[in-house]
């Protein structure tokens, strides 16, 4: 039995709720079939440290630093780090019944979405002090700002965009490719004005129109892995992050010991 094979079987048997949506998959530079949209490489242009114990769920950058969510019951924190060295230079840890989820930085505060609980906390940016709560209905997974809103992913197809002040939903975008709806979005991140988000169990990103859901292009990460340690105990990729003014493009994962800065090549064949 192939590695491939027995990593399929993985797969469907963690999410038996999404086995019927489940990308083919083919040996090859192109993970991705029964798509009209582009499918592109990246090239690693610099490596950085990154804790291998978190459990990222959630990352983003600002002002020369990485701010990052972590998950799991007892170990979740926010943390912002120094990007040469990984180390944290500040972190609150929240409740242990709470399961961290993704983070978005809107107007100087902090917003970090709970897996199952129905809370996102909000920080003040600056002291990292809790200045607020607001409830929501289902799952939290992704988080990201278009400026305006959050936007939030919940493991579905569907983005909810939501307002800071009350996080009630303004509207909700369904993703799709074509006629197929894309679901599993986890991380998300707004680049160029894209959504980008992580699928997850996949090596994969996907960019998203925030006007209509269309799929506009995906892009392959799978190539990252080579880079890893080969003892590595790493999990899925999470964790997108982008600088504005460098244009800059982060990507890390769950356990993982780097963080990536990336640059989208051209399309695989």
């Amino acid at each position: 039995m192939t590695v491939l094979t027995v990593w399929m079987i993985f797969v469907i048997q963690v999410c038996p709720v999404h086995a019927e949506n489940v990308f083919e998959r083919q040996l090859g530079p192109s993970p991705f079939l029964k798509t009209g949209a582009p499918i592109s490489s990246v090239v690693v242009v610099n490596v950085y440290p990154h804790d291998a114990g978190n459990f990222t769920q959630g990352l983003f950058f600002h002002q020369g630093y990485f701010y990052e969510s972590t998950g799991l019951y007892g170990k979740s924190f926010l943390y912002s780090k120094d990007i040469k060295t990984g180390k944290p230079l500040q972190k609150v840890k929240i409740a242990q019944e709470y399961f961290g989820e993704g983070i978005a930085l809107l107007k100087n505060k902090i917003y970090q979405l709970t897996w199952k609980s129905g809370i996102v906390f909000v920080y003040d940016r600056q002291t990292f002090q809790t200045i607020g709560k607001m409830k929501y209905e289902g799952e939290g997974w992704g988080l990201t700002s278009d400026g305006r809103y959050l936007l939030m992913s919940n493991g579905s197809s569907t983005i909810t965009f939501r307002h800071p002040d009350s996080f009630q939903v303004v509207r909700k975008i369904e993703v799709h490719d074509g006629s197929r709806t894309v679901d599993r979005l986890n991380e998300l991140e707004f680049i160029k004005g894209e959504i980008w988000a992580h699928i997850f169990t996949e090596d994969m990103i996907v960019r998203i129109s925030p006007k209509n859901g269309k799929v506009v292009g995906w892009i392959d990460l799978s190539s990252l892995r080579a880079y890893l340690p080969q003892n590595a105990q790493v999990d899925v990729i999470n964790g997108l992050a982008y600088d504005d003014k460098g244009d800059r493009i982060f990507v890390t994962g769950k356990f993982w010991p780097n963080v990536f800065e990336i640059r989208v090549a051209g399309h695989a064949d």
